[in-house]
């Protein structure tokens, strides 16, 4: 049962947990929902099947729980627990040692909270470090948008900078289109207009309805101006709050340490 390529690991039970600690490891023990009731630690823990519960109840991709069978036969306790150093353990980067796995097996007091203790080191190591992981890609994206990412909101308003938005497209080749209309106009009437054309250009009808076009032409630009504004405002509100978010997760993962 000893690894290959590697040297026979150090003891587990090389000496006996202060009462303190033991407390604090029966209630973590106690949190698990077992399939079967607890009546005595060593006994209960004999067959390595309460470990692997434990393993899944807190990392449920490490442990497939078909691989081990509840049983009261020695060798098949060996086996269990030769599994789990096998196929679990290692993830947890930790190993039992066949003089260790032997005691727990035959119910040696003390054995079975020493492997346990170990068990709940590297179980909390492994939770947090994918709690540091998760939190390294929340900074990344703290807000969790899809939609509406900041870093695409930016480039976006980069574009409009740089290449004007549709809105200001629609602006100006309604712009264009009232520059050709009027000279359109303008060389239509052109033919009919005699020397005797001296009135005011605020008499001319085409003149009146060119004027309203361009007033809608400018109510556009300035809905579009508004609009703008409106969205930087709400970028630089989304700026604060990625800002509030990373120097929370940088507290959370300092106090954590």
């Amino acid at each position: 049962m000893n690894r290959p390529g590697r040297g026979t690991p150090g003891s587990l039970l090389s000496a006996p947990l202060p009462v303190t600690a033991l407390h604090h490891l029966y209630a973590w023990v106690d949190s698990v929902p077992f399939s079967r009731p607890k009546r005595h630690l060593a006994r209960d823990f004999s067959d390595g099947v309460m470990i692997a519960e434990i393993v899944k109840h807190f990392q449920p991709k490490l442990v497939e729980m078909h691989n081990y069978i509840p049983t009261s036969n020695t060798e098949q306790k060996l086996s269990n627990w030769s599994t789990l150093n096998r196929k679990v353990f290692p993830k947890l980067q930790f190993y039992v040692s066949e003089e260790d796995i032997r005691k727990v097996v035959i119910s040696t007091p003390g054995a079975i909270e020493s492997v346990l203790s170990t068990l709940r080191q590297k179980v909390e190591e492994k939770c947090q470090r994918k709690t540091i992981q998760e939190a390294k890609m929340n900074i990344k994206d703290p807000i969790g948008f899809d939609s509406i990412n900041i870093n695409r909101h930016l480039a976006q308003l980069e574009n409009c900078k740089a290449a004007e938005c549709p809105a200001n497209r629609v602006v100006s080749g309604r712009r264009l289109c009232l520059g050709l209309k009027a000279d359109e106009r303008a060389s239509e009437h052109s033919g009919r207009q005699d020397s005797s054309f001296s009135q005011c250009p605020h008499d001319v009808p085409d003149f009146h309805h060119l004027l309203e076009e361009k007033e809608q032409a400018l109510s556009v630009l300035q809905e579009t101006v508004q609009i703008l504004q409106m969205k930087v405002h709400r970028l630089e509100h989304l700026v604060q709050l990625k800002d509030m978010r990373i120097e929370d997760l940088t507290r959370h993962l300092n106090t954590s340490k």
